[in-house]
């Protein structure tokens, strides 16, 4: 096995196949390596995340490459049968590319018993190993822009099924009527790792025989958990929202620890500032806030309230029931009264505001977190004009604190941003030209960036040493993806959770917040950190993990 740096709180493990991979992965989920909070499989790497201040990265890397790599995994999870009506628009297309017949292939694709291997991408989207070997088609040279929701797909040796309408390269054969991702599901994917598959061709089915396959894959039913909006029975507490803005979303710390659901942790895009607007009123720390993006959003309070306001340099303004008007402070608690209304204007400097209540909103979780994933489609949907946002009554002892200290410096569009970069784990794909070019040029933040991440644009794209496909892989915030245009794009806190471009290295954590207050038009300059040699633990055992040298450009000390 071999480990590759990722960031400061991240190492990418690397192995020969997949056998391997899920090999490793049963082995540290059977025994858990201490510090670590979360592992995202691949096709041959597992994704490490793991708390700095609780081990160091050699300690971790020496944990993992002591473990075996010889076991055999027995599959004994729950079978799901998928129906499939196999009329692809690529069907016809990889029939002529593996030499077999339409009916061909449908036989091959049904004539197997499928794993999931691991999960990515999408929420409930599964990558699916064990059938026909036959099966081995590439990527379409040019991905559509919208695969339908249900749609059955081929890509190398693995099977999967898109869950939503979403952008994809993969082989269409056909679609299932199952909902692969239901939030209103006990689980709501349907397909977990380990979990077997069996495809069926839907024409070979009665109709009660397709119908009985739909109703067993609704499983057990549940409140799938919505934003109490509506007017509850007494005195009305909280804020109507009388303009939204651009965008206005529900954020807390993070709906961590989904991964093997296909869902990332994501939550507010400056961790910094939602912590200091809880702080404020008086909330814990990671409680959900609104987020608002380029100000405009306005809110009236109903009964007596207690908010704060950080993040973004933006000017607040507090109208009186009776039309008087004032100036407000951020990073201060805001008392208002009855019809008070509070607008944030457009940020001088940053890009979002945290808006928080003291008592916090009256929202129910979805997976654990109130965050809005906007990639994902989890979580509460985006606030709009009319809406009404209940408060829940504050806490006995709640300590609410008079300030907080605002950021020293902000980013401005048109201003050049600096932010720390750890290098790795893909930066050997590229030419050594493109890995001093990604430092020694700057950066364009382009208007097509939002929570997912941000677009870049430089003068001279970076160009590849290796061409080909990388398999997918699991990727963190902050990971730089490179697509074969050459221009970056910069993941933030909606990232999917795994990738296929390669990643030339990651804003390193201490910069995140930072990166998510980037405005339009601001451009950005990266600093390769100071990185250090390590030599990883090799295994005495041949039959347990033979750790390589970490690569020069690992951060690990």
């Amino acid at each position: 096995m071999r480990f590759l740096p990722v960031n400061l709180n991240a190492l990418l493990v690397e192995l020969d196949d997949l056998d391997q991979t899920l090999s490793l992965l049963h082995a540290l989920e059977r025994e858990p390596v201490a510090g670590v909070v979360e592992l995202v499989p691949a096709a041959r790497t597992i994704l490490v995340t793991f708390r700095p201040a609780l081990r160091s990265a050699r300690d971790i890397v020496a944990d993992i490459a002591a473990r075996r790599l010889d076991a055999r995994i027995e599959r004994s999870a729950p079978l799901v049968e998928i129906p499939v009506h196999y009329d692809g628009e690529d069907l016809d297309e990889v029939a002529g590319m593996l030499g077999l017949s339409r009916q061909e292939v449908v036989a091959r694709h049904t004539g197997r018993e499928y794993s999931v291997a691991f999960t990515g991408f999408a929420p409930g989207f599964a990558y699916l190993s064990g059938g026909d070997p036959g099966l081995d088609v590439p990527r379409r040279s040019s991905p559509r822009t919208r695969i339908p929701p249900g749609a059955v797909a081929l890509a190398g040796t693995f099977s999967g099924i898109y869950p939503q309408a979403s952008p994809g390269g993969w082989q269409l054969l056909g679609s299932t009527p199952l909902a692969m991702w239901d939030l209103g599901r006990e689980i709501p994917a349907l397909l977990q790792p380990g979990y077997r598959v069996r495809f069926v061709d839907a024409a070979r089915l009665s109709e009660a025989q397709l119908q009985a396959l739909i109703e067993r894959s609704r499983g057990r039913r549940v409140d799938a958990g919505r934003p109490a909006r509506a007017a509850q029975p007494g005195p009305r507490h909280g804020l109507t929202v009388l303009a939204a803005g651009l965008q206005t979303l529900f954020q807390d710390s993070g709906r961590h620890g989904q991964a093997g659901q296909g869902v990332a942790a994501s939550g507010a895009m400056d961790q910094q500032a939602l912590r200091a607007a809880n702080r404020l009123v008086g909330n814990a720390p990671g409680s959900a806030c609104l987020e608002t993006t380029y100000g405009g959003l306005a809110l009236q309070a109903s009964g007596p309230l207690v908010l704060a306001v950080a993040g973004a340099q933006a000017p607040l303004e507090i109208t009186a029931a009776d039309g008087r008007r004032w100036t407000a402070a951020p990073y201060r608690a805001l008392a208002l009264d009855e019809g008070d209304v509070l607008r944030i204007g457009e940020p001088a400097a940053g890009l979002r505001c945290y808006v928080a209540a003291r008592g916090g909103f009256a929202i129910e979780p979805v997976l654990g977190s109130c965050a809005t994933d906007t990639l994902a489609h989890v979580g509460p949907p985006a606030v709009a004009a009319g809406d009404f946002l209940p408060v829940r009554p504050a806490p006995a002892g709640a300590i609410v604190a008079d300030f907080m200290p605002a950021p020293d410096k902000l980013p401005r569009a048109g201003e050049v941003v600096t932010l720390d970069v750890v290098m790795g784990p893909r930066t050997d794909w590229f030419t050594g030209e493109a890995v001093r070019l990604l430092a020694a040029q700057t950066w364009e933040v382009t208007a097509q960036s939002n929570r997912v991440g941000i677009r870049l644009a430089g003068e001279q794209p970076l160009a590849r040493a290796r061409q080909g496909e990388l398999p997918s892989e699991g990727t963190s915030p902050g990971a730089i993806q490179v697509p074969p245009s050459g221009q970056p794009v910069l993941f933030l806190a909606d990232h999917p959770l795994t990738g296929g471009y390669p990643v030339i290295a990651a804003v390193a954590t201490h910069h995140l917040d930072l990166a998510g207050q980037i405005p339009i038009g601001a451009r950005i300059r990266f600093n390769p950190l100071t990185t250090f040699k390590t030599l990883s633990p090799h295994a005495s055992d041949p039959r347990a993990g033979h750790a390589e040298p970490a690569p020069i450009s690992s951060p690990i000390p």
